[in-house]
């Protein structure tokens, strides 16, 4: 009996001594890791920190971190610099930067699938990542890297918003044959987007993974449900940190607790390099994220300014295409407003302004069309009053879309109007700005739309919000055929879901450039400058939103 006892305390004692060796010899970090990351740059390079500041805090963090730089989206679109070059200037500047690994953002995809392709195997000397971008329901991209640092192995996996499908081109996501072949794992409930994630984390740990990072393009904006990321965490496990884009949000740290109720940690760093965003890995094994905040006494790094080594790159790159940008094209006697100049607040996803007005004049002056309609989303800069450039008016409409017009009955154009208000007070980047005719929002009824898996708009199941629609005067007749102005975009492709005009009959045929229809506007038929008639920064009462019953 002695002897079985003492046998069965030597092999106890062996058991953990072989479990403390092998605890013992479990690889470990031998400085931090901190693995800096970008999102919704949206060719803000010379912005925020700029791409300059960016190269000052990598280069100083190396001096005695393990570094990686990674981007989570929407890097290469958004300004007159990306829109010109169809991003190459922003992969080159990325390239040189030392980029190690991105994602696709939704706007990755606004200069077509074969150019993101082209930059994919091209031109891009890093990696891009997705486990939910599929073709015919295989995935294009990697769904996950592994990293190895010292024998500890971190992986990244990439996560693309379903919202890509609504958000960039629709029909560039088909066939020759109108048929979806590309996704994004979207469905009603988010089940698929969240079983790609887990299946992507799963695999991960599989191949020894000791930490999953999330790369994530999806936002907290409750219009990005079910697809938002503090829901992608709540629905799986295994992931240690979500760096996230999308929202334009600003996170140093929260914590989400996943699907087994542990805490995810979940940042984001905003847009336009306004914070580059952190996860820091360090050698006890601990996961911590943050922001470097701009400002330029700052301190974080130590920057007294924005020159250094990467200076001369930035100039090359950037000095010919901005030379162009510069010159005036038009003139503007007041200011003409995407934001509330009080509070800077967004308005034009949610509201009538002066330059939402401006420019559906434009299509309308274009074309001589009854009705002129123009997504909030697609018109992205404030231009001040003074001299306009061509950067300016650019940057306000800067995705290239064209100019189209077809015919639509009159309940096709309640139908847009009432699915792309549906959101209101809160923004949508479908929010129509109007020409032609005037509406009201009545926003304390509930949206009753339906959409299908895609995002796309399927019927209004209930009570209008919208009522009172006026044509040129006149109430608008459900049956009335009408002749309506707008882009490619929308009025072909169904972007942002407002797919009821997708065959109808096109009388106009992407004949100009959205920018190109807003410089006329304001030469030939303004007379080069724009002036009273757009004075009221809130518009001219084309959209009256109520928010009360009677």
């Amino acid at each position: 009996m002695k002897k079985l006892l003492a046998l069965a305390l030597a092999l106890v004692m062996l058991f953990s001594v072989c479990a403390f060796a092998e605890e013992a010899a479990a690889p470990a970090l031998a400085k931090d890791l901190v693995i800096l990351y970008t999102s919704d740059v949206h060719c803000g390079v010379d912005q925020g920190w700029s791409y300059t500041g960016l190269y000052g805090i990598k280069q100083q963090l190396s001096a005695s971190n393990y570094v990686m730089l990674v981007d989570d989206g929407d890097s290469i679109q958004g300004e007159a610099l990306g829109a010109i070059t169809k991003g190459e200037v922003d992969i080159n500047l990325m390239n040189a930067l030392g980029y190690d690994i991105a994602i696709p953002g939704n706007h990755e995809f606004d200069y077509g699938m074969d150019r993101f392709m082209d930059i994919v195997e091209n031109q891009a000397q890093f990696p891009y990542i997705s486990c939910n971008f599929t073709y015919m329901d295989e995935p294009v991209l990697a769904p996950y890297i592994i990293k190895d640092y010292d024998g500890v192995k971190i992986a990244f996996v990439g996560i693309s918003t379903p919202e890509t499908f609504t958000k960039s081109t629709p029909t560039f996501f088909q066939d020759g044959e109108g048929n979806y072949v590309y996704g994004f794992c979207q469905d009603l409930t988010g089940e698929k987007l969240y079983a790609a994630v887990q299946t992507a984390v799963d695999a991960a740990r599989a191949e020894g993974a000791q930490y999953v990072i999330a790369l994530a393009h999806l936002g907290i904006d409750e219009a990005s449900s079910p697809w938002m990321s503090t829901q992608v965490i709540a629905a799986t496990n295994g992931i240690d940190a979500m760096l996230d884009g999308h929202s334009h949000s600003i996170m140093a740290q929260e914590e989400v607790l996943n699907k087994d109720g542990e805490p995810v940690l979940l940042t984001a760093c905003g847009t336009k390099l306004q914070a580059i965003g952190y996860c820091r890995i360090s050698t006890d094994g601990k996961v911590s994220t943050g922001l470097y905040q701009w400002t330029l006494a700052d301190g974080i790094v130590g920057l007294t300014g924005l020159t250094n080594e990467f200076s001369p790159i930035m100039a090359e790159q950037t000095d010919a295409v901005n030379a162009k940008l510069a010159e005036v094209v038009a003139h503007t006697d007041v200011d003409l407003i995407i934001n509330d100049p009080t509070t800077g607040a967004r308005i034009i996803r949610c509201c009538e302004s002066n330059l939402g007005d401006l420019v559906a004049d434009a299509y309308r002056d274009a074309t001589g069309a009854d009705v002129a309609l123009v997504n909030g989303g697609g018109i992205r800069a404030t231009i001040a009053a003074g001299d306009i450039t061509l950067n300016q008016i650019k940057a306000c409409h800067p995705f290239g879309n064209m100019l189209c017009m077809v015919e639509a009955t009159g309940q096709q154009i309640l139908d847009a109007l009432e699915w792309t208000s549906r959101a209101v007070p809160g923004e949508n980047g479908g929010f129509l700005q109007v020409s032609g005719l005037t509406y009201e929002i009545h926003s304390y009824l509930p949206s009753t739309c339906e959409k299908d898996e895609n995002g796309m708009f399927v019927a209004v199941t209930g009570e209008y919000r919208v009522k009172n629609v006026m044509i040129n005067g006149e109430p608008l007749d459900p049956e009335r055929i009408y002749t309506v102005a707008s882009h490619n975009y929308m009025l072909k492709s169904g972007g942002d879901g407002t797919c009821m005009f997708i065959g109808d009959t096109v009388l106009l045929d992407e004949v100009k450039y959205d920018y190109e229809t807003v410089i006329d506007y304001i030469v030939d038929t303004l007379g080069g400058s724009v002036g009273e008639e757009y004075a009221d920064l809130w518009g001219q009462d084309r959209i009256i939103v109520i928010t009360e019953a009677p």
